[in-house]
């Protein structure tokens, strides 16, 4: 039976094994941070930011929740944002789901979870903005992915109208907004041919990157 006390046992032997291999490690971490990347991702336990871009702590700035949602009334979020652009000039926000999602699963197919179902609604405002050409694919796996990759569109176009990140544009900072999506399957990231770097690019932007999800 695992116990919490394995948790500080593997916790011990990992801060050991960082100084073991570079003595001046925590000290480092602990004089700050500086990263280039915000990651937006889902609160799924097989999807840790760091480890799949094979980067260090102190390198991305990380907020997750249940499917990567990214709403304007989500103070939670617009706060992580703001901090991360305002605060540590972040150059990237990378809104990252992954195939497989439960939340996107549940939320396709009506299931009733509790309190969760309200959060879950905004992704079938997702389904339901496509409903025309996600009730044409009969395969449901298929119609599930294509859902968690619309799903990651939608959310990073709600981060490009955050008023955060319009007004980082409007006084000239370099920030892009990327929507990837990650596979459990094989471990790796794949752009969705959403990255925009301006407020006038996102109208055209989200548009092409819907067509290419039902272009595969």
């Amino acid at each position: 039976m695992k116990t919490l006390q394995m948790l500080f046992d593997h916790n011990a032997a990992w801060a050991e094994a960082q100084i073991q291999a570079d003595p001046q490690y925590f000290e480092r971490l602990a004089k700050g941070q500086k990263p280039d990347y915000l990651w937006i991702g889902c609160a799924d336990s097989r999807v840790p930011a760091n480890q799949i871009l094979g980067l260090p702590p102190g390198e991305v700035f990380v907020h997750r929740n249940i499917a990567n949602v990214v709403v304007h009334t989500d103070f939670n979020c617009l706060s992580v944002m703001q901090f991360a652009v305002d605060l540590l000039k972040v150059r990237h926000i990378m809104v990252v789901g992954h195939l497989g999602c439960s939340g996107v699963h549940a939320a396709m197919n009506d299931a009733r979870l509790g309190i969760a179902d309200n959060w879950l609604r905004h992704i079938r405002d997702v389904y339901d903005l496509h409903a025309t050409q996600l009730d044409r694919i009969d395969d449901d796996c298929t119609r599930h992915d294509r859902l968690c990759e619309l799903n990651v569109i939608e959310q990073a176009a709600n981060v490009c109208q955050s008023t955060v990140v319009e007004e980082a544009w409007q006084r000239g900072q370099e920030l892009s907004v990327h929507g990837w999506v990650y596979g459990l399957n094989n471990g790796r990231l794949r752009d969705l041919n959403f990255t925009v770097t301006g407020r006038a690019q996102v109208a055209d932007t989200y548009r092409a990157a819907v067509k290419a999800v039902f272009a595969n």
